[in-house]
């Protein structure tokens, strides 16, 4: 009788510990997904596919210019940097960070300024340098960050958890993501050097 008590108790708590492990599981998952670095964050990402090249992992075999080519939501971007003739330069590159303005990014700019940029080479290539560090930077280094860019002149980032901005008004929109030699952070607006 003693045995099937305590067969009964040990039984019971396995219940209760397992009702709790569900009940804490999802929790427990989302917050090591959030604190784990390398892995994509922000509301831009769901626009990412799923599968293919242009997808996370898809991208994370390609350098950077190659694997933003096969993203939809960078294909301004990706005209941009052929017509500055940056492709190679930024596939050749070693652990850069890359700040790649969406395509919405790019609606921002009014069309005939953006025109007039996109016909301009040199000014073109110091608008896409300035969004490219030499160095790889992690979600952390971003908090109250200040780099200096391939165009000669700093940014400043700032925020925290999965919520940053460069320059106080661009919003990444889908960071920490990683190609073969770059990390890249979305952002929703299009970066201005000094003139």
């Amino acid at each position: 009788m003693t045995a099937r008590r305590n067969t009964g108790i040990r039984r019971a708590a396995f219940a209760a510990s397992a009702v709790a492990a569900l009940a804490l599981g999802p929790a427990l998952a989302a917050g090591s997904a959030m604190a784990a670095d390398g892995e994509p964050f922000g509301p831009g990402c769901a626009s990412v596919p799923k599968g293919g090249s242009g997808s996370f992992a898809g991208m994370a075999k390609d350098p950077v210019a190659t694997a933003a080519s096969n993203n939809p939501a960078l294909s301004t971007l990706v005209t941009a940097v052929k017509k500055a003739g940056l492709v190679d330069t930024l596939n050749s590159a070693k652990d850069i960070t890359v700040f790649a303005p969406t395509n919405e990014a790019f609606a921002k700019v009014p069309k005939a300024d953006l025109d007039k940029l996109l016909a301009d080479k040199a000014q073109l290539t110091k608008v896409l340098t300035y969004h490219v560090v030499g160095q790889e930077l992690t979600p952390k280094q971003l908090e109250q960050g200040s780099f200096d860019t391939l165009s000669k002149q700093r940014l400043t980032t700032s925020g925290s958890g999965e919520s940053f901005k460069v320059n106080g008004n661009a919003s990444v929109v889908c960071g920490d993501v990683h190609t073969a030699n770059a990390t890249v952070y979305l952002v929703d607006s299009v970066l201005m050097p000094k003139a």
